[in-house]
């Protein structure tokens, strides 16, 4: 940085030069405003900006232009550069929200109404708006989960024929009245192994299949346990029998084969247990209709239940 007088001399005479280039421009625009000549306002606007870019009311008249003319991304982008002047004036965070909620940029949005509303709590369009905008925001976001349950749900039903599995691979699906791809994903690694004249092959053909669309064996089941253990925490919610979710299943005092039962399944919680249904339970070997009765009893002292399967 040079500290020769001259060139201060220059600099200041420079700045000088410029800010009054942009009190010429801006009176030219204001005058163009008046007649009704937005174009040549914008273009007076522009040059006074460009002269003097550290005058923010100038700056936020050309972006209101902007605005009004529907050229939302100029006028976003000055409106921006008015609100990083501190501190950011309200009626250029308002003016920018509402260009954010339109462009449904909606975190931005808040973000320019939380400044409004630091600054001034009770700012009435503020408080009104920052509603409109989580509401919208929440709106959003239901409609991409429908559009992703709807997407998995029309996956989920695709015909496992549609897939290059092997004949032997087809015939052993189709003989488990395995039909759709959610069919196979409810089903575990184990199951699939002890079904006579599934092989190794089949198993491992099946295992890419599923790999490359980012699925597993199993991964059904899975989920409908984790979707049960919300629903169940959900009923409990506001009771105070949520901890009993969390309790392990050996606080029961089951019986061996029960255990073991439980185990095969890596079932360690009570919450565990409840999501799953009777017909998991008594698929596994030696867990007969005794060990059911007694899990039921256990499971219906804690206010507890096994999951029902509900039709489809």
């Amino acid at each position: 940085m040079s500290h020769d007088p001259l060139d201060m001399m220059i600099g200041v005479e420079s700045a000088k030069r410029d800010a009054e280039a942009a009190q010429k421009h801006a009176q030219a625009a204001r005058a163009a405003e008046e007649r009704g000549e937005h174009e040549l306002a914008l273009a007076e606007y522009t040059k006074a900006v460009a002269a003097d870019p550290t005058n923010a009311s100038v700056m936020f008249r050309l972006a209101y232009l902007l605005d009004l003319a529907g050229l939302d991304e100029e006028a976003s982008e000055y409106y921006e550069r008015v609100c990083e002047f501190k501190p950011a004036p309200i009626n250029a965070l308002m003016n920018l929200a509402v260009l954010y909620e339109d462009q449904g940029h909606y975190v931005k949005a808040e973000r320019c109404l939380r400044q409004i509303l630091e600054t001034n709590p009770n700012h009435a369009r503020g408080r009104l708006f920052m509603k409109d905008v989580q509401a919208s925001r929440e709106m959003v976001i239901e409609e991409e989960q429908d559009r992703d349950v709807f997407k998995r749900k029309a996956l989920l039903d695709t015909p496992v024929t549609d897939f290059e599995l092997s004949v032997r691979a087809r015939t052993c699906l189709k003989k488990m009245n395995i039909r759709t791809l959610g069919d196979l994903l409810r089903i575990t690694e184990a199951e699939l192994m002890s079904y006579k004249n599934f092989g190794e092959s089949s198993l491992l053909e099946i295992k890419r299949m599923l790999q490359v669309k980012g699925l597993r064996l199993g991964q059904g089941l899975e989920d409908a346990h984790r979707a049960a253990r919300r629903a169940i925490m959900e009923q409990l919610k506001g009771s105070g029998k949520e901890a009993v979710l969390g309790k392990p299943v050996t606080d029961l005092n089951l019986s061996v084969r029960a255990r073991r039962a439980l185990q095969l399944l890596n079932i360690q919680t009570l919450g565990d247990l409840a999501s799953h249904t009777e017909a998991e339970l008594m698929g596994v070997k030696n867990f007969g209709a005794t060990s059911l009765v007694e899990v039921r009893e256990r499971l219906t002292e804690h206010g507890l239940a096994l999951r029902v399967l509900e039709a489809d």
